[in-house]
């Protein structure tokens, strides 16, 4: 059974240890986001009060699988999608989908008009998993930062 908890609910560095479960099919990821992971671990940590408002942990049968967080400092305009995990041995089952289902649900609650996510070329389930749920692609950008992970998709969802 799915469910849905706090991100206080779990110790510091459990953000941290998702994406790095969740990125571990390819090593490249953690060579150049493992720093940008524990700053984004650290800031939830040290502001849970903002974790607790834009962002949750996925919970199969009482194991954290996965989490995803949003910024909402432009809303109402939009709201941007940032991290969105499950752990590696959970994908592929459904949960990704169910996570940002909920999380548009919270997101439409808060009166904003649309939802901004970017992912990565070379992270088609992911690509999927927005176009599931609605996302439309709006640009593909060059990434000059990190090219092995493939150009940057810009998604939109309008409510």
């Amino acid at each position: 059974m799915i469910e849905y908890k706090k991100i206080s609910d779990f110790p510091k560095g459990t953000l941290y240890s998702q994406l790095s479960s969740a990125y571990s099919f390819h090593d490249s990821f953690k060579k150049y986001w493992e720093e940008m992971w524990k700053e984004y671990d650290c800031f939830f940590y040290s502001n849970l009060d903002i974790a607790d408002k834009c962002g949750f942990i996925t919970v199969l049968n009482g194991k954290a699988i996965g989490h995803i967080s949003w910024d909402p400092r432009n809303n109402p305009d939009y709201v941007i999608i940032g991290h969105n995990c499950i752990l590696s041995e959970h994908k592929g089952c459904g949960y990704g989908k169910e996570q940002l289902r909920e999380a548009i649900a919270r997101i439409k609650k808060s009166g904003t008009q649309k939802a901004v996510v970017t992912t990565n070329g070379i992270l088609i389930p992911a690509q999927k998993n927005y176009e599931s749920v609605g996302f439309k692609k709006i640009l593909v950008r060059e990434n000059k930062d990190t090219p092995f992970a493939g150009d940057y998709i810009d998604y939109e969802l309008i409510f």
